[in-house]
């Protein structure tokens, strides 16, 4: 009779950490495009172009978070001021009650917190400091890689 081996149990295939923002941060970096609040919505463009990102932070000249600009706060403003829109300053349409997460936060709960609140860019606050930031997009795909490693995972607990 030979010793059989397992190199898989249950417990190895289907041990489950938290998922956290520190994840995604960690193979995302920590860059992060900013503005002043005195910049136009012109070079807040410019910027949202140039850097293909959907959002840019706003901080005041020591480096403390001030607010947030998207797309959507643009395109709003564009309706509503037609032809006058890009010589406005950031400060005048930025959002400037951030939701913010830290590093630890579970993922879950982060893509709660946009999805109730309708927004996508969320900055990442670690020790009163920008740690970075996340979008909705970065929280589906981490999801969507980790559920096909289950998926592996399940897959060869059945299999053996």
């Amino acid at each position: 009779m030979h010793a059989t081996t397992h190199s898989q149990t249950p417990d190895t295939n289907l041990k489950h950490e938290t998922a956290t923002v520190r994840k995604i941060l960690d193979k995302k970096g920590s860059d992060v495009h900013a503005l002043r609040p005195q910049n136009t919505l012109h070079e807040a463009v410019v910027m949202l172009r140039d850097k293909k990102i959907g959002a840019v932070v706003v901080k005041d000249a020591d480096g403390r978070l001030q607010g947030i600009l998207s797309e959507r706060d643009i395109v709003r403003r564009l309706a509503e001021t037609p032809g006058q829109t890009l010589p406005q300053k950031v400060e005048d349409i930025m959002t400037k009650t951030v939701e913010v997460c830290h590093p630890d936060d579970a993922l879950i709960t982060v893509l709660r917190k946009m999805t109730d609140g309708r927004f996508r860019h969320m900055p990442v606050v670690e020790d009163d400091a920008l740690a970075g930031i996340i979008t909705i997009g970065d929280v589906v795909n981490y999801r969507l890689t980790e559920l096909e490693y289950e998926a592996l995972q399940l897959k060869q607990l059945i299999v053996g």
